[in-house]
């Protein structure tokens, strides 16, 4: 990143950085991942700095908050949302303490973050493996330390097995470059101070992102219920949550114009697609998403495009679309052919589908006692009403929303790309830092050091991301992480 636009970036820690340089001295680190190391830094073997402990919560699960291991750090998991998956003997958690360090020591290519640092007390699943340190200032550097080398995956030398696994008494014999405990302690603060101004920087422009979706879907939402035309004449629509409609649109329910279709893969070699509120139907291939893939995919449901997609348990926030693609969809999800291909415009509606009122629509007709639970069914989704206009006034329809939305879309790319500009520099940055390729000693850092970054910015972050997707199934832990 040129200085120019970090400087657009973080603005006022822009020389302050530009000072940074590499340590005078340096020696070899005489580890397979780390060349070298500020000469007084000392090689210390990890058992000396963490111990591993495993306290099952036994009856106890009741009292305790569940944690989870994500990409924004060890979380309280909302148990009664009923989001993502959950073990089925919860006694089998182990104790987490507030200061405990969090690993994950398998699947680690796959894995979005393997390592985390605790501020909350509760349990976790015993697929993790739970290490205690004393020194709050040891832990903070350890886990940034594991961070830099998770990012990369530099660790690639200790795995071993199908499942690339680090057995913990391997990895509590490796040795962590260490710098003195006063050194240590600045270099914490420092990266604090930095993180939590990129992270303010971060949300600005989620927050701006969110705007700019927001009015784009008011735009979205006028044109496919009423069309251009702001004087054409209106009729009643007949039901409350529409009001409205112009007099020539029909407007009937959805057995009329769609039908169920249930064809199965034999082979489970077709492109797998996924779908979602803020994409629609895409390849699982183009998408940032770390799972746990199936071992076959046969019997998973074909898809043609065309060919409407429902996820069935997410409907709810218009996970749906009409299909560009030759694919398969989990055999969960639900497939609809058009009755008649002369009634909807594919892209009209694949944007009608996906509008803010048919979302709506979609949880007002599903089943289940909470919103994570909803299931829209396909004797649901056929009896909602669809609004179908003129194909001449779809197309003029899609073709007035290109020209209006194009520029939200590239406004919205451009902040994206900056985005991850900054999540790029931050990560670069931590590196170089906790590594000793870059001396912060004698930095002073401006007076609001010390300011929260807002907890929305975890809310906005990564969602795209259903809690299934972070979730390691029970079934997966393997021997090693015992």
């Amino acid at each position: 990143m040129s200085e120019s636009s970090l400087q657009r970036f973080v603005g006022d820690e822009t020389s302050m950085i530009s000072d940074l340089k590499p340590y005078p001295t340096y020696k070899d680190s005489r580890l397979p991942w780390l060349e070298e190391v500020p000469e007084h830094w000392n090689l210390i073997p990890n058992r000396a700095l963490i111990r591993k402990r495993k306290i099952l919560v036994g009856d106890h699960h009741t009292e305790c908050d569940l944690l989870s291991l994500t990409k924004e750090g060890v979380i309280v998991r909302d148990v009664e949302s009923g989001k993502g998956k959950f073990s089925a003997d919860m006694g089998t958690s182990q104790e987490v303490r507030a200061g405990d360090l969090i690993f994950c020591f398998f699947d680690i290519p796959e894995t979005p973050r393997t390592v985390g640092l605790s501020h909350h007390n509760g349990m976790i699943t015993g697929a993790y493996t739970v290490f205690e340190c004393s020194d709050p200032v040891i832990s903070t550097f350890f886990e940034l330390f594991y961070k830099a080398m998770d990012d990369r995956k530099l660790l690639s030398p200790l795995y071993s097995g199908l499942r690339n696994t680090i057995p913990p008494t391997l990895f509590l014999g490796i040795k962590t470059p260490v710098p003195p405990h006063a050194e240590q302690a600045t270099i914490v603060r420092f990266l604090d101070h930095m993180d939590r101004r990129i992270r303010r920087n971060i949300l600005a422009k989620q927050k701006l992102i969110k705007l700019l979706e927001e009015y784009k879907q008011v735009i979205i939402h006028r044109a496919v219920t009423r069309g251009l035309d702001p004087t054409v004449p209106l009729k009643p629509s007949g039901v409350e949550w529409l009001g409205e409609i112009p007099e020539d649109w029909a407007f009937l329910r959805g057995k009329f114009y769609f039908q169920e279709i249930d064809k199965r893969s034999a082979t489970g070699k077709e492109e797998l697609l996924s779908v979602s509120h803020i994409t629609g139907v895409t390849p699982r291939s183009q998408k940032n998403i770390n799972m746990f893939k199936a071992e076959s995919y046969i019997g998973y449901k074909l898809c043609n495009p065309g060919q409407i997609v429902v996820n069935t348990m997410w409907a709810w926030m218009a996970a749906i679309g009409v299909s560009r693609y030759h694919g398969i969809v989990s055999s969960s999800y639900h497939t609809y052919d058009q009755i008649n291909k002369h009634n909807f415009h594919n892209d009209f509606l694949d944007l009608l589908l996906r509008s803010t009122l048919y979302k709506i629509n979609y949880a007002m007709n599903s089943t289940g006692i909470t919103s994570s639970r909803l299931r829209l069914y396909p004797e649901d989704f056929l009896n909602i009403r669809f609004l179908c206009p003129p194909m001449g006034e779809q197309e003029a329809i899609i073709c007035w929303l290109k020209c209006m939305i194009g520029d939200l879309d590239i406004a919205k790319e451009r902040l994206n790309g900056e985005i991850a500009l900054l999540k790029e520099y931050r990560t670069r940055l931590i590196s170089d830092v906790v590594t000793g390729k870059l001396d912060v000693r004698g930095i002073e850092l401006p007076a609001d050091e010390d300011a929260e970054v807002p907890t929305e910015l975890s809310e906005l972050l990564d969602d795209d991301i259903t809690p299934d997707d972070c979730e390691i199934p029970e079934d997966e832990i393997p021997a090693e992480a015992d």
